[in-house]
């Protein structure tokens, strides 16, 4: 386990270095493609959202959602990633919408400063933008792949 300190200029750097961001989005997309089919599935998708819990709980305390509301809630995230409206989500859709969130975050935390606690394993995108960052101040820094 470990703490990071980024910034809004951390997450922005860690999109703008195309190889890095690249890698990393593939390599989730792939990840969530479960079926190796080359496509998000809608079940695919609310998996992987599931899987970070952002609608179920806030703060780390469980809410009480609806279902419905939670499948409402899905449906507009999916209906947002899949930009053609093929019902799918194809690899350059994922990028695009991962590419903004995460643009959004950056905006988001502007030069304020934010400490996280992070596992080791950890493979989020926030993670990797740590270590990029780390790996620019120090060349000796192993990055996480």
């Amino acid at each position: 386990m470990g703490v990071v300190i980024i910034d809004g200029s951390t997450v922005r750097a860690f999109v703008t270095d195309d190889q890095q961001f690249t890698k990393s989005v593939d390599e989730r997309f792939a990840a969530l493609d479960l079926n190796n089919d080359g496509v998000l599935s809608r079940s695919e998708l609310r998996k992987a959202f599931e899987s970070l819990r952002l609608l179920e709980s806030h703060f780390g305390v469980d809410v009480a959602t609806p279902p419905d509301e939670l499948t409402q809630l899905y449906n507009s995230i999916f209906e947002r990633f899949d930009c053609d409206g093929s019902g799918t989500v194809d690899l350059q859709e994922f990028r695009s919408e991962m590419k903004n969130i995460l643009l959004a975050i950056a905006d988001g935390l502007g030069s304020c400063p934010i400490q996280m606690v992070l596992e080791d394993n950890d493979q989020s995108f926030l993670k990797k933008a740590a270590d990029l960052e780390a790996a620019k101040h120090d060349p000796n820094h192993a990055q996480a792949s």
